[in-house]
């Protein structure tokens, strides 16, 4: 079926580039992009299931995984083969959650490879096994999303119920990590971002309303237990849960579950993820660990404060998050980078002054001024390196230095910037 896949696609890919024809590069750049993932990460198994890799890494990130097809949900509408595309990576995403809830990358099957040996309580079926909360939000939502686009419900089946029942308990359990959690990663290293403090359990925290999560999007282990956008997303999803139990499984118990935890995260954000900065106002943080401690800042990665919007947490017009956008676009932001070349949001998770492409993705996606979006585009098309591919992160001033040359989460993410925001499903 790949084949069939990549010829539905190719030809899609093919009607939408005739639209920016006039630009020969962007026109080029897209098709490559919005091919990347199909014609190079997707792999069909002998059980006709699919396994998607990153890219560069040979593992099924749940996050990458689900974001890697988001741009292909409008082709879903059209064509039956493009539904079932989705459906079986939103299938192997469910085997995998049904597994192990609190891992966040696999191996293809039970081979018993790591990207390292943690004390984390990983199988032979992890890769590697980060808790991060997003990485249980991108499948559910994907999974949302393909039922609001097409109106299809196969892929809402009795797994995916059980995946959903098992996120809300664990959610509802890690909002008391300190007690409750018998979750814990160690892992042998010099690097601070790539193991928890106190024996695996992580820095302090106190009850919030909010959930836990030991590491943020990047990978990258949390400075504080709470990760703003991370709970963010996950009100989302659980807002998702609640209308897929109440319409779909007719099962409102889960529905309300699902509901009045989203409604305790969103409480919890609230109270102690919004604080005052000097010059912008009232601010989302970060992080926040429920003891007084919190985190200016914003990272690339998606979920972050930047693209809150674009994971649907709240309006563009919203007055906190206008403040807060300000703010991480500015030197306030640690991880804001300006240069001869690039200006925006980079991350811990590479070297200082890398800007983070997806970031300004996010940052067009996420605006409604005409020009900031043509200089989002610009800016990544004309620092490809005369790869005609997007990277993770490239140097502010040399678009020759760059890292990961072959990331299909951020082609993915570009051709769905050129479809929304230059009119090319006009």
């Amino acid at each position: 079926m790949i084949k069939k896949y990549q010829e539905i696609l190719a030809i899609e890919a093919e009607n939408l580039k005739e639209k920016i024809r006039s630009d020969e590069k962007l026109a080029f750049m897209f098709k490559q992009c919005y091919l990347n993932t199909i014609d190079t990460t997707v792999k069909e198994l002998e059980d006709e299931s699919l396994f998607v890799i990153t890219g560069d890494i040979e593992a099924m990130w749940l996050r990458d995984s689900a974001a890697q097809v988001h741009h292909y949900l409008p082709a879903a509408v059209q064509h039956d083969e493009i539904y079932e595309l989705i459906r079986k990576v939103i299938e192997k995403q469910i085997f995998y959650i049904n597994k192990d809830s609190y891992a966040n990358a696999f191996n293809l099957c039970a081979n018993g490879r790591h990207y390292a040996n943690d004390r984390s309580g990983q199988t032979d079926w992890t890769w590697e096994r980060k808790y991060e909360v997003d990485s249980l939000c991108f499948p559910i939502d994907l999974a949302y999303e393909l039922w609001k686009t097409t109106g299809r419900t196969e892929h809402l089946d009795d797994e995916f119920k059980r995946a959903c029942e098992t996120i809300v308990k664990q959610w509802k359990m890690e909002q008391h990590h300190e007690e409750n959690s018998e979750y814990r990663f160690e892992r042998d290293t010099v690097k601070e971002t790539e193991t928890l403090k106190r024996n695996g359990l992580g820095s302090p925290v106190a009850y919030t309303g909010m959930t836990w999560s030991g590491f943020r999007s990047s990978d990258d282990a949390c400075t504080y237990g709470y990760l703003i956008p991370s709970n963010m997303y996950a009100t989302v999803v659980l807002e998702g849960i609640s209308e897929i139990a109440e319409l779909v499984y007719q099962d409102s118990a889960l529905a309300e579950q699902a509901m009045g935890l989203g409604r305790e995260i969103r409480e919890g954000i609230k109270r102690f993820g919004v604080v005052d900065h000097p010059i912008y106002g009232q601010v989302y943080a970060y992080e926040a660990d429920g003891l007084g401690n919190f985190l200016l800042m914003d990272d690339a990665g998606i979920p972050g404060l930047l693209s809150a919007p674009y994971f649907r947490f709240c309006e563009t017009t919203d007055t906190i998050y206008q403040n807060t956008r300000k703010m991480v676009l500015s030197k306030e932001n640690p991880y804001y980078f300006e240069g001869k070349r690039l200006k925006g949001i980079g991350s811990p998770h590479t070297k200082t002054n890398h800007v983070w492409p997806m970031a300004l993705i996010v940052q067009g996606l996420t605006s409604s001024a005409e020009e900031e979006i043509r200089e989002m585009v610009r800016m990544i098309a004309d620092n490809d390196a005369g790869t005609g591919y997007v990277h993770e992160s490239i140097h502010k001033d040399d678009e020759t230095v760059y890292t990961r040359p072959w990331f299909a989460w951020v082609n993915s993410l570009f051709s769905e910037l050129l479809i929304k925001k230059i009119h090319l499903s006009d």
